[in-house]
């Protein structure tokens, strides 16, 4: 049976959501507006759906750790 959309867990926060890979125009994750390099950074951690909630905060922890890295510190 092919499903148009189904609950999965979100192997971050582990709270269910909907997938809508059936019509992913419509899906949440739709709402995340993701960098190459962001989606790369999530990848190498996860294989699967993410919350919506959870690519915005994997997004950021990948920006904040870039700015963090491009800091030159001298003391």
């Amino acid at each position: 049976m092919n499903r148009k959309h189904e609950d999965k867990i979100c192997p971050h926060c582990l709270r269910i959501f909907e997938c809508k890979v059936g019509s992913i125009s419509l899906c949440q994750c739709t709402k995340v507006t993701l960098s190459v390099e962001e989606r790369e950074y999530i990848a190498t951690q996860y294989a699967d759906c993410l919350c919506y909630h959870c690519m915005e905060t994997l997004a950021f922890e990948f920006r904040i750790g870039k700015s963090y890295k491009a800091i030159t510190w001298s003391f």
